[in-house]
């Protein structure tokens, strides 16, 4: 059986083989919806891939499509997620964008025994969980001049997660960054140890 991919909030770029969904009824679209309402015609862990690329940081109710998509997701689906940094000068320019992310903003999302970062957040907000695989962030300028530094920034900023602490804390306003991408998976009851779930 051929899995399953989704790219919600896909816009006029849809990933090969996924299947487009917006509420925009555009040629890339294959399922019109307004995702504030969640993924209602999704079966219950039916979906092996989604791909949200710079679509997160549109929607106002936030928690409510992370459920979802937690709930439409097989135990073994990976969630591919592109969003800007807060520190992004350019996040601010879109009226359209309703929340910014950090670095551990999803580590809300992720039972405390799976946490992988320094700081150590809440874990109980969300009423899904889920594991971070990967982590990334990136650097860009639309000026083509600057494009090595920022290049040779991503590397450097991405060495491990000391390093990518380090710099949201001590340097993000002098030398924003660009986007980030974090690789997520479903955590399902089955793998919460017994007394956690």
């Amino acid at each position: 059986m051929k899995p399953i991919a989704i790219n919600i909030g896909c816009g006029r770029r849809r990933r090969e083989g996924a299947i487009g969904i917006d509420r925009i009824p555009l040629s890339t679209v294959d399922v019109v919806a307004d995702l504030e309402h969640g993924l209602p015609f999704l079966r219950e862990d039916s979906v092996d891939v989604v791909y949200a690329d710079s679509f997160l940081e549109h929607v106002e109710h936030f928690d409510g499509l992370m459920r979802d998509i937690h709930r439409v997701c097989k135990a073994t689906a990976k969630i591919h997620v592109g969003v800007p940094h807060f520190s992004n000068p350019y996040y601010y320019s879109d009226s359209t964008h309703r929340r910014f992310f950090g670095l551990y903003t999803f580590d809300y999302f992720v039972p405390r025994g799976f946490q992988r970062m320094k700081r150590v957040v809440p874990d109980h907000y969300a009423g899904c969980q889920f594991e971070i695989l990967s982590r990334s962030m990136s650097f860009y300028s639309p000026f083509k001049a600057r494009r090595w530094v920022k290049a040779l920034l991503t590397k450097l900023v991405n060495v491990n997660r000391y390093t990518q602490e380090f710099y949201e804390e001590n340097f993000c306003w002098m030398v924003p960054c660009y986007m980030l991408r974090f690789t997520l998976r479903p955590v399902k009851d089955s793998d919460l140890p017994l007394g956690a779930q």
